[in-house]
């Protein structure tokens, strides 16, 4: 089969991740929160949420410290200081901002202003996305808020966003520290394995610890599940009633016996075609683990191969006295990196002269930027997936509400109408279950999946904000903003 990528990533086989240490905002404090263990039938105190609590209070519990996750406790704390935000998270929290971008952090992309634009660029989920999503909370506003928490930002020719800094850990430290300003706990080594709703329209939570599996059991008002591609948010969405679209990995990493491809970590490429031939492949085996996967790349793929040999051979005439690792057709849009790997997998040296280059070898340059070929052993195991397609539904949730071709005559005819449909579009954008009020979902754990480029973040952090924003904690005036002014 053949496809075009829009950009192609060149990743480490393996990545090292680094631990993340978090520390709750405050000293665990005894709050009267309705826990339970099945033997004993009697509820105890439990020290999951950090502060005081009063009659007033009510508590939001987000399954995932994520980037969803994390964007929507944050966002949540910051309208309601009185809602108390447990999040809860079983591994590392914010493992994959960790990892994104060769561990720089691909927090957005820059390029997209228009938001229909935008959309197109999530296969699953680009019709649902043309609405208010990204109207609501854009790649714009996510580079507004990290600035504001003094985040420097850089956006890349390619369109993609990073820290200034190239490191992860600054997005990863920016986010925890508002977790610990606002006082939200982030509870770690835990997962959520049970949910029900209660007759009082609250959520009955199984809570297990990593240390014991008998589990405790917690009441929350409010439930937003971000839990990424793992299987505990889809079973706690199956619980409360939602289907699952089966899930499938979307963006994952080939496995590739080559270690010089270390050394290119990091690497994109503006457009590439990929063709990917599979030998020893049976009809009955869906996944492909036991066939042989051979990776043909085109790395000039609006190129004739013609016109390939030609741009090689001026450049040879131009620039005869130049090194080849110092010289190189700037028409193919590569870097000094990849490029004398290119001459390496020719054995050519970079230090010889283009005017000691044969004809033979300029040919054979021109077909290897044509038809690079990349042995495949495998695939990533299903837990290290990047980004995985599948989940809750969208149509199970409320994400947007296109705006009807109808609204411009209601508009010149019935002034009061369109106010009316207005409000409507606005109040169903919240990311809350059509099925169960009260609860939430964000990220990756909803059948949503995007290109590479910063989309997917992208996804979260705006799937995040919303969620966060129509979670209604106790009543109060609303004091600031995660995002930008109101």
């Amino acid at each position: 089969m053949s496809f075009t990528l829009a950009r192609f990533t060149l990743a480490r086989s393996a990545v090292r991740h680094s631990r993340v240490r978090s520390e709750a905002a405050a000293p665990a404090k005894n709050n009267g929160l309705l826990i339970s263990t099945p033997k004993q039938k009697k509820f105890t105190s439990t020290a999951i949420p950090t502060a005081q609590n009063k009659a007033s209070e009510e508590l939001l519990v987000v399954v995932g410290g994520g980037a969803a996750g994390v964007y929507g406790a944050i966002r949540a704390k910051t309208l309601a200081p009185n809602l108390n935000v447990v999040i809860i998270e079983k591994g590392r929290p914010l493992s994959k901002v960790k990892i994104s971008g060769g561990g720089r952090c691909n927090v957005t992309n820059g390029h997209c202003v228009d938001t229909m634009v935008l959309a197109e660029n999530y296969p699953r989920g680009h019709r649902e996305l043309k609405g208010a999503f990204f109207n609501t909370h854009g790649p714009a506003d996510t580079m507004s808020w990290f600035a504001d928490q003094g985040v420097e930002l850089k956006t890349e020719d390619d369109g993609r966003v990073f820290p200034v800094s190239n490191s992860s850990s600054t997005i990863i430290d920016c986010l925890m520290s508002e977790l610990t300003r606002l006082g939200v706990s982030l509870q770690t080594g835990k997962a959520v394995v049970t949910a029900s709703s209660t007759d009082g329209g609250k959520f009955l939570l199984g809570v297990e610890n990593r240390t014991f599996s008998c589990p405790e059991y917690v009441e929350a008002d409010y439930l937003l599940i971000a839990s990424g591609n793992s299987k505990q948010g889809y079973s706690l969405a199956s619980q409360l009633g939602h289907s699952i679209v089966d899930p499938v990995p979307s963006l994952f990493t080939f496995k590739i016996e080559d270690p010089q491809l270390r050394d290119l970590s990091g690497i994109t490429f503006p457009k590439v075609k990929a063709t990917l031939k599979i030998e020893n492949a049976r009809r009955n085996i869906p996944q492909l683990t036991q066939a042989c996967w051979n990776l043909i790349l085109d790395f000039a793929p609006d190129v004739h191969i013609e016109d390939l040999k030609s741009i090689v051979t001026q450049h040879k005439n131009k620039f005869a006295k130049h090194k080849l690792s110092n010289s190189y057709p700037s028409e193919f849009g590569l870097v000094k990196r990849f490029w004398i790997y290119l001459l390496g997998r020719q054995d050519l040296h970079g230090d010889t002269l283009w005017a000691s280059i044969s004809k033979n070898s300029l040919i054979s340059l021109a077909h290897m930027l044509k038809n690079c070929n990349f042995y495949v052993t495998g695939k990533s195991q299903y837990k290290d997936e990047f980004v995985t397609a599948g989940g809750v539904p969208l149509s199970e949730v409320s994400p947007s509400l296109s705006p009807s071709p109808f609204l411009p005559f209601f508009f010149t005819f019935i002034g009061s109408v369109i106010l009316c449909l207005a409000f409507v579009k606005i109040s169903l954008n919240t990311m809350e279950s059509k099925i169960q009020s009260r609860l939430f979902f964000a990220g990756e754990v909803l059948n949503v999946d995007g290109i590479t480029g910063g989309f997917n973040f992208q996804n979260a952090w705006s799937g995040g904000y919303i969620a966060g924003t129509s979670i209604d904690g106790p009543d109060e005036e609303a004091v600031g903003d995660v995002g930008r002014p109101n």
